[in-house]
């Protein structure tokens, strides 16, 4: 009976310890499947660096505004096609299609001003 209770209790532990480096794993490529989508958005006559503008991904919950430097960013994003659409005082609103990759997550936008 003994040895019936060591070998449950040896493959219990077994059991759970690959269970928990299942799941480490399983984490670590969601971690490596995400990137940074970053740009910059200026004005298209000038060329001057917007800043405040409002930046979001259509379909997400993902919205940020650019720096003093026209420049945003959004971490964590996984690879694939977004909507980037971009809103500002006085400006028309734009919305640019970007297919976010390895080689391809940066952008730079132009907006035209309003009449």
């Amino acid at each position: 009976m003994k040895k019936f209770a060591i070998i449950f209790l040896l493959a219990i532990t077994v059991i759970a310890v690959n269970a928990k480096e299942g799941e480490r794993k399983s984490m670590d490529a969601e971690n490596a499947a995400t990137l940074v989508l970053s740009g910059t958005v200026a004005d298209q006559n000038s060329g001057e660096s917007l800043v405040g503008v409002e930046v979001k991904l259509e379909g997400t919950d993902l919205k940020t505004y650019t720096d003093f430097d026209g420049k945003f960013a959004f971490k964590n994003v996984k690879p694939g096609e977004y909507k980037v659409v971009t809103n500002y005082i006085s400006y028309q609103k734009q919305t640019e299609v970007l297919e976010v990759n390895s080689k391809q997550n940066e952008l730079k936008i132009k907006l035209q001003a309003s009449n």
